[in-house]
């Protein structure tokens, strides 16, 4: 069995967390690792039954913790308002919010209702537009906002003239132009708090590479079988050998979004061999998140796409 890694936390009582994508894997853990350091969770979820499972399996872990499951599919942006605007209407300012959920290379190009290819709706605009939703949520809680990219975010390129992947998708390749993209909305965030005196900060981390729901079997986005991938990175996690566990890997995105260490505009991920598992450690800003034009290019397209203006 891999040892059990674990970082200081600091106390989070009064503290009030988002964590998108908690009802499982890598987001679980996240939820479950600011529980226990007194934070009241807020669970998005698209599947609540899923979700209120996941809260109970905390709540045995941490008897005390205060967990709330709402509803919330990000490839949708009617579903993305209506749980922004019934946060809005609580007025309870957010400390912290972690964007974690994700979906990753469906075999056939899926479009959301809203007619956006489904990872970049997932992946990226789903968490830009509740970001930018709750922006005075964020601001009254003077929020630490983590981004959760991954190594794809670090190879291909934005597909900026067919960001619906109409001719010649590749399921990978759109993987890489969805994270590449939110890496890019997660930095150019920081840079907007920073001018707008919005008190923000905004990093980013990356679990390394981990057993999850990610690689696994999923029917209804076309994959019938896990892949190949999962199964032998399963097989290595029960092992400690090379990959993380869902436990370890979610400890970057604790850190960054907890550490007084941590810094915005900043990236955290695990420090082991090639970056697959670990500690969590500050790590070199991919080169393609780097570019503050290109930030600026996917905010702007972004409030088009989703309809909200964020206003400075």
């Amino acid at each position: 069995m891999p040892k059990s890694l674990d970082i200081p936390v600091p106390d989070l009582t009064r503290k009030l967390a988002l964590v998108t994508g908690a009802s499982d894997g890598v987001g679980f853990e996240i939820a479950a690792r600011l529980a226990r350091a007194g934070a009241e969770i807020v669970m998005p979820v698209r599947d609540l039954q899923k979700g209120e499972a996941a809260a109970a399996r905390i709540g045995e872990r941490t008897p005390r913790a205060g967990i709330r499951v709402r509803a919330l599919d990000l490839s949708s942006l009617e579903s993305v308002a209506s749980l922004a605007d019934a946060l809005l209407a609580e007025g309870r300012p957010i400390d912290i919010q972690i964007n974690n959920a994700g979906v990753m290379t469906p075999p056939a190009r899926r479009l959301t209702d809203d007619g956006f290819e489904l990872q970049f709706a997932t992946n990226h605009l789903g968490h830009f537009a509740l970001v930018a939703r709750l922006l005075p949520l964020l601001k009254a809680g003077n929020a630490h906002v983590t981004s959760q990219v991954s190594v794809a975010a670090n190879q291909g390129a934005i597909n900026w003239d067919d960001l619906a992947w109409a001719e010649g998708y590749d399921p990978m390749k759109a993987y890489s132009s969805s994270k590449i993209a939110f890496g890019l909305f997660a930095v150019e965030l920081q840079r907007r708090s920073d001018a707008g005196g919005w008190g923000i900060r905004s990093n980013l981390s990356h679990p390394g590479i981990t057993p999850t729901n990610l690689l696994a079997a999923q029917p209804g986005m076309g994959r019938p079988d896990d892949t190949r991938a999962v199964t032998f990175i399963r097989a290595m996690s029960r092992r400690g050998i090379l990959f993380g566990t869902p436990a370890s890997a979610a400890l970057s995105a604790v850190y960054a979004a907890t550490s007084s260490e941590a810094k915005g505009g900043r990236l955290y991920g695990p420090k082991g061999f090639q970056h697959l598992s670990g500690l969590p450690a500050e790590q070199r800003l991919y080169s393609r998140l780097q570019d503050a034009a290109s930030g600026r290019r996917i905010w702007d397209l972004s409030e088009e796409m989703v309809g909200v203006k964020v206003a400075g």
